[in-house]
């Protein structure tokens, strides 16, 4: 027996918000929390990238603050702190429409923008802050935002938090929040000091788990291919980048990235690169190319292995393999999201074997290296379709690493409408996550719970989540 949004607890004219969305069922974990979140008990949510947790938090954040008092300037009644900026507004793509349905104003708040249009948003009262925590300091240094009216506040990927440090702020912050609040943590995983936050500032959570902490996804396919040297390595990511559907390349460093995506887009297949060099207008830039489909290839960096949701990324490349396992599955999860399937490669070049087999093994996956080549058979049968030729648009002055190609011949889009929106956080008015639910309405492998009309839409719920390469715990401009 399927259970619905209404038999959970969710306000009439917010399901009819989802509905309107192509939202009808819930996923597991919106299924697990959502009678306690609305009831307001203080909810501890723990499930693998792509699970559905955007939605999870929206929805009591929306309807448990919905004619509520009247707004005043600088004073939110509602916060969620996310790690990254593209999180951020991602998250914000979400819970706009249901804001929008219970009568609220959201704001986003983070770094890397000028803080005057944020300012401006809490001068005229803002109902709910979406917010990364640096920035969010910094306005409550300059007595912009008080968080003292703050009735619920929901901590997003809070494990991220902690691999980028951030976790004495959101201290601080949390400590500044109305005593006696409702609180909701959700996490990957509760190692790095987030078992103390949750200690000191959830009060008797119920903890509602969907899967194990970094369990690979099952619909997601692993392979590793053995290649002999670099030359042999760079035709093979070439081939594996000339498929017809969206892929992810993963680079370890922010050149490698924008080298690489330059040199595909050069060759015909049109590619956009995203790393933290990147304005945010430039970083809003390709992913709108990459999730329209104008661009078929996203080159990465860590950044984009957690806070980046895109609709129908058929394959992810390990062209680099990261540093260790979390960051392995966290990249790898940005593909095989709201039950649909998805291929996951890593390329290993020989003096890399013995290194990334440790990381397999503590990943849980289980794969045979393969030796292969761009010409071998189980590769070309992986990539599929070759998507036809785009030249490049002429040479002119750009932002770095702003790599958009111009839209011709065989630039074209795949997928279709997902629970979720093209660029999604984990969730948006429409589900995106690990397989798609999407609109027209398969669950499962059947239907998706998503989109709007075929094509994407704005905002999907998708699964947060998954973790960079970890360095040293500093923050960095791009993440707050």
């Amino acid at each position: 027996m399927t259970t619905s949004f209404s038999d959970l607890g969710v306000p009439r004219p917010l399901v009819a918000a989802l509905s309107d969305s192509g939202i009808t069922s819930p996923f597991p974990i919106q299924a697990d929390t959502l009678p306690d979140s609305l009831a307001g008990r203080d909810v501890l949510g723990r499930g693998r990238t792509g699970s559905g947790k955007t939605l999870a938090f929206s929805i009591p954040l929306t309807a448990r603050l919905s004619g509520g008092s009247t707004r005043a300037a600088g004073r939110p009644r509602g916060l969620v702190l996310a790690p990254t900026r593209e999180l951020a507004t991602q998250i914000a793509a979400v819970v706009e429409p249901l804001a929008h349905t219970a009568g609220l104003r959201v704001t986003t708040i983070f770094g890397g923008v000028s803080q005057n249009r944020q300012v401006e948003a809490l001068r005229r009262g803002v109902d709910i802050v979406i917010a990364c925590p640096g920035r969010l300091e910094d306005l409550m240094r300059q007595g912009f935002v008080s968080l003292d009216a703050v009735e619920l506040t929901v901590l997003d990927e809070a494990d991220h938090m902690a691999d980028l440090g951030f976790l004495p702020g959101v201290t601080r912050i949390l400590n500044a929040t109305a005593k006696g609040g409702q609180r909701l943590l959700f996490s990957a995983t509760l190692d790095n000091g987030v078992d103390k936050l949750v200690k000191k500032f959830l009060t008797n959570p119920i903890l509602h788990s969907v899967d194990e902490a970094n369990s690979p996804v099952a619909a997601m396919t692993h392979h590793v291919f053995d290649v002999a040297g670099v030359d042999a390595k760079k035709d093979l990511v070439r081939t594996l980048a000339s498929g017809t559907g969206r892929r992810i390349l993963f680079m370890r460093t922010k050149h490698q990235a924008r080298k690489l995506a330059k040199q595909l887009t050069d060759s015909g297949i049109p590619a956009v690169d995203l790393h933290g060099n990147l304005s945010q207008n430039a970083r809003d830039r390709n992913l709108a190319a990459f999730s329209s489909g104008e661009a078929r290839v996203l080159v990465a960096t860590d950044v984009a292995a957690r806070g980046v949701h895109v609709d129908d990324v058929q394959l992810v490349v390990h062209v680099d393999p990261p540093a260790e396992h979390k960051a392995y599955l966290h990249r790898s999860g940005r593909t095989a999201r709201a039950g649909s399937a998805g291929d996951v490669v890593t390329l290993v070049l020989p003096d890399q074997r013995k290194d990334l087999a440790t990381i397999m093994r503590k990943a849980s996956i289980n794969v045979t290296p393969v030796k292969s080549t761009a010409s071998s058979e189980h590769v070309l049968a992986l990539v599929g379709e070759i998507a036809p030729h785009v030249s490049p648009a002429p040479k002119q002055a750009a932002s770095s690493g702003s790599n958009r190609p111009s839209r011709s011949g065989g630039a074209r889009r795949t997928g279709g409408s997902r629970q979720g929106a093209g660029v999604r956080s984990e969730g948006g008015a429409r589900q995106g996550g690990s397989g798609r639910q999407g609109s027209g309405a398969r669950n499962g492998s059947a239907a998706r719970q998503g989109g709007t009309g075929g094509r994407r839409t704005a905002a999907g719920q998708g699964g947060a989540a998954g973790s960079g390469q970890r360095r040293a715990p500093r923050r960095s401009a791009a993440a707050r």
